[in-house]
């Protein structure tokens, strides 16, 4: 595969920095500390950090994976995946890493195919960064050649993430750590993240 042409990682370095809440998180340089299980497990029911922790458990995710994404974003540094690529999208990569459970847990899509793959679709709305668009490349190309009987589903999914990406204040750019404490109801409301038809339906399921 040819590397992305310089004139697209300058539109893209453009894109990220024209949003002051990214530029701020950048300054700051906020490469987030492994999370501690059992201490977010201590935290009230309901609350971003304890839901966070409960994704983690029960969907059987690593701890060292899940938490400390730092580690794996520097063994991609070692490796030179990542040379020649702007600071900026090295460190939207980390950040990716570091807020998707997040999102899993603030939006409502669960691990499920379809869910991955409508969060994968929200996040492209929010964050135009060039691993989500490339992404969804790979899964639209595979329906389309090799699984059509899947096409209907996944547009759906990829439909009902982008437009509910699209409504929602800008996920990917919070300081998430900080706000472990805070209800997700509360974080929902403030965040303007009304869930979707298949996000709600995903919550009823895991609720009952």
């Amino acid at each position: 595969m040819e590397p992305c042409p310089g004139s697209a990682h300058t539109s893209y370095v453009d894109v990220l920095m024209s949003d002051e809440r990214f530029r701020s998180l950048l300054d700051e340089s906020q490469f987030s500390p492994p999370l501690d299980l059992v201490v977010l497990g201590a935290l009230p029911v309901g609350s971003l950090g304890r839901c966070y922790r409960d994704w983690i458990v029960d969907n059987g995710l690593a701890a060292a994976i899940a938490t400390d994404n730092r580690r794996f974003h520097d063994s991609l540094e070692r490796s030179g995946r990542l040379e020649g690529m702007p600071v900026e999208l090295r460190f939207a990569i980390l950040r990716g890493f570091q807020v998707h459970d997040f999102m899993h847990v603030l939006t409502g899509y669960d691990s499920s195919s379809s869910g991955e793959l409508a969060l994968q679709a929200f996040s492209l709305a929010q964050f135009p960064f060039p691993y989500l668009g490339m992404w969804m490349s790979v899964v639209t190309t595979r329906m389309t050649f090799h699984e059509p009987r899947m096409i209907a589903a996944t547009m759906d999914s990829i439909t009902d993430g982008w437009h509910y990406g699209r409504q929602a204040d800008n996920l990917m750019v919070q300081p998430w750590e900080d706000l472990l404490s805070e209800p997700v109801a509360a974080l929902r409301q403030r965040f303007n993240v009304e869930p979707s038809q298949i996000a709600a339906r995903m919550i009823a399921r895991a609720a009952g």
